[in-house]
């Protein structure tokens, strides 16, 4: 495995944590997609970076291309891209206390990775060595999506498909009449 250059790793993370702040905060849903997709692009090169290439190659056809495609198709055929509701008009109460939920949340997260010893990769089983030992980056992300984690890999697909139902359950529901209006 190459060196990475730390700047470049640096900027694509910070394009990234940007890019990924739009997706939360744009109002536009489309604008949100569009967000996600330069999110993904910069996964992807920062898998590049890490001599990943076929996953580099996957997050830009699967996810950037495929996945985001299908998500802006639902959102433009439900109409979806006139906001439904608009957080600035939620109690403070409520904005604050999931903001700090959410950060609360992360720092939990933080911590017990931290606490737990664990390490993202063991030392030495998947070096730029043993993969080439072993038949390669193809051949050893199929036989580890396709066994160890099958699990989480059909747990996603779920997660995608709950995503579009939810979207088109959410697009799809009748405005509440106002209180006092004759029918």
């Amino acid at each position: 495995m190459s060196e990475i250059n730390p700047i470049a790793f640096y900027a694509f993370a910070s394009i990234a944590i940007g890019f990924s702040l739009l997706v939360v905060f744009k109002k536009n849903p489309v604008s949100s997609a569009f967000s996600l997709i330069v999110v993904f692009f910069a996964f992807a090169a920062i898998y590049a970076m890490f001599d990943a290439h076929l996953l580099a190659a996957l997050q830009i056809l699967v996810y950037a291309g495929a996945i985001m495609v299908l998500f802006v198709f639902v959102i433009m055929l439900l109409n979806a891209d006139a906001p439904s509701f608009d957080i600035g008009k939620a109690h403070p109460v409520i904005k604050y206390g999931s903001g700090a939920a959410c950060i609360i949340l992360f720092c939990f997260f933080v911590w017990a990775f931290k606490r737990s010893g664990a390490s993202l990769v063991a030392p030495g089983e998947f070096s730029a060595q043993a993969v080439e030992a072993s038949g390669g980056n193809a051949k050893v992300i199929s036989q580890l999506m396709f066994s160890k984690y099958i699990f989480p890999f059909e747990l996603t697909s779920i997660l995608l498909l709950g995503a579009i139902v939810g979207a088109v359950a959410m697009a799809k529901r009748k405005p509440h009449a106002k209180s006092g209006a004759s029918k």
